[in-house]
């Protein structure tokens, strides 16, 4: 790429960066109390809350991962949107508006609440801290390889660098802008990102006279595997192993999405659960677009550009939509995409951040240290404090896993949050006995089982694909913990339940039970 192109680039995503900061700076504001910092005062729509729960939802592994997987692999990667789309329902039929009802700012709020406090809060956020670990390392990888792209860098200190300057991009819209700052950018976010895969599929179908079959043809002829690729199992279907190793995704994908503690956290920037359930369904409908238009751009990739261009080139599988662009439209699609690209990672990123601040400075700080008489001023401090902290390592952990498939980085926190949350929310909205010990075993369990699972397994070492490939000291066989990690923490919430003495607090459970259903008690407006 010439200086021309590259300067080119840099323009139009640095007028992108320019614009959401100044939208970030107006609506700090309004930052007045700690329900505007946490919860943006709870004063958007379920419409508005729809298209930034697609924002915040449809990340760098959305739009990076997934398209590399499909240019890569086939038929294999669209699993991963599949999985996300369908993990929705979930949501919608069993946990948004119950959630919405018997909480106020984070998930400990709902697990605490017929539980002993300090304890329950404190593993909610040591939960809530992990996983969104997990999950801005993966975002912050692909801003690496998306950046090394666009710049055409293949240094790895320079690209260290580049994702330095994404984390402290993102700080800027969390210490300034709250929940509410962060919540337009991810509106935002949302629109262009939908139009821009739009714009690329409808660009892409009219190179091939309109026939998606024609596409497949392309890219099958293009592809070392062949017609392998628009069948299932080119990935998965190797072994015993691997086809266990695609269930274990599945799961992973498609109950982690209802455990996810920054997707939990949106519930709460809406007045009722009315809007929550509409929140829902605008999301539905935007994500089942976006990963609809995925298929098209994957298979296009693999046709125009070629899987082997695509491992080659800097961010590895993560440029197969950038490269598309740059084919199909030359430059200044390029520079529009990447700057789309960048904003899905900035608005993610920040708000998972978000997401762990307020969940260690309100359930840690204020319940567990303060024991609930933290003043708003001191709270807010120590949310701003904890975001710094969150950001530095995430940095941290994005130049290490720098060159990874961002979408299987995203599907290990995945299965840590359904490992982690997952049992708990189930059982503490719907099983009667259910108590602080088994809330503690379920919880702990899931996030301590599935992080040594992901530890000992392909994805960290052994492989050429491995985080550190030249040392194997793994024993797990699967690359995803979840098949064996959530089911042993629903296990532990069983367990731990029927095994301890204490009781369940009854007239607690019939109060979060009626809080649940109408929203009486809870504070809403």
């Amino acid at each position: 790429m010439n200086p021309t192109n590259q300067a080119l680039n840099i323009s139009v995503f640095a007028v992108f960066v320019l614009i959401t900061l100044y939208i970030v700076y107006r609506a700090s504001s309004r930052n007045v109390t700690q329900s505007d910092y946490y919860a943006a005062g709870s004063s958007f729509t379920g419409g508005q809350n729809g298209m930034a729960l697609a924002g915040d939802f449809l990340s760098a592994a959305s739009f990076l991962g997934i398209s590399g997987a499909i240019a890569v692999t086939g038929y294999d990667g669209f699993l991963y949107s599949i999985g996300w789309v369908v993990a929705w329902l979930m949501g919608l039929m069993l946990i948004a508006e119950r959630l919405r009802n018997t909480g106020r700012y984070t998930l400990g709020d709902v697990l605490a609440f017929r539980m002993r406090q300090r304890p329950v809060r404190a593993a909610a956020a040591n939960a809530t801290l992990v996983i969104s670990l997990f999950y801005m390392i993966a975002q912050m990888a692909g801003a690496g390889g998306l950046i090394a792209l666009l710049l055409d860098v293949h240094d790895r200190t320079a690209q260290a660098a580049v994702i330095a300057i994404v984390g402290l991009i993102m700080l800027f819209y969390v210490l300034v802008g709250g929940m509410k700052g962060t919540t337009w950018v991810q509106i935002i976010k949302a629109v262009l990102l939908i139009l821009c895969v739009t714009m690329i599929t409808v660009f892409l179908l009219g190179k091939f006279g309109f026939n998606l079959s024609a596409i497949l043809r392309g890219a099958a002829e293009r592809s070392p595997l062949g017609e392998a690729v628009l069948s299932p199992g080119a990935k998965y279907g190797a072994t015993d192993t691997t086809k266990l190793d695609f269930i274990s995704l599945a799961l992973a994908l498609v109950l982690g999405t209802a455990s996810l503690p920054h997707v939990l956290m949106r519930f709460y920037t809406v007045p009722n659960a009315r809007e929550a359930r509409r929140s829902v369904s605008w999301a539905i409908w935007l994500m089942a677009t976006f990963y609809l238009c995925t298929l098209v751009i994957g298979f296009g990739a693999m046709a125009l550009v070629g899987p082997e261009a695509i491992a080659n080139a800097p961010g590895g599988e993560n440029s197969a939509a950038p490269l598309l662009a740059f084919r199909v439209g030359g430059t200044v699609l390029l520079g529009i995409v990447a700057a789309v690209a960048f904003a899905t990672i900035l608005a993610v990123v920040a708000g998972l951040t978000i997401t762990a601040s307020a969940s260690f400075a309100h359930d840690v700080y204020a319940n567990v240290i303060k024991r609930g008489k933290a003043d708003t001023r001191s709270e807010v401090r120590v949310a701003r404090i904890t975001a710094v902290v969150i950001g530095v390592l995430s940095i941290i952990g994005g130049i290490a896993a720098n060159g990874q498939n961002v979408a299987f980085l995203v599907a290990l926190a995945f299965a840590i949050a359904a490992s982690a949350n997952l049992s708990t929310i189930l059982y503490s909205l719907f099983w009667k006995r259910f108590n602080t010990r088994g809330t503690l075993w379920a919880m702990y369990g899931g996030l301590i089982s599935s992080l040594v699972l992901i530890a000992f397994s392909p994805a960290v070492s052994g492989t050429p694909d491995s985080i550190i490939p030249t040392v194997d000291f793994h024993w797990f066989p699967l690359s995803n913990p979840g098949l064996v990690s959530i089911p042993l923490s629903f296990l532990f919430g069983f367990l731990g339940t029927i095994l301890s003495r204490q009781p369940a607090d009854e007239r607690k459970q019939a109060e979060m039970e009626v809080r649940s259903l109408t929203g009486i008690g809870s504070g809403l407006r």
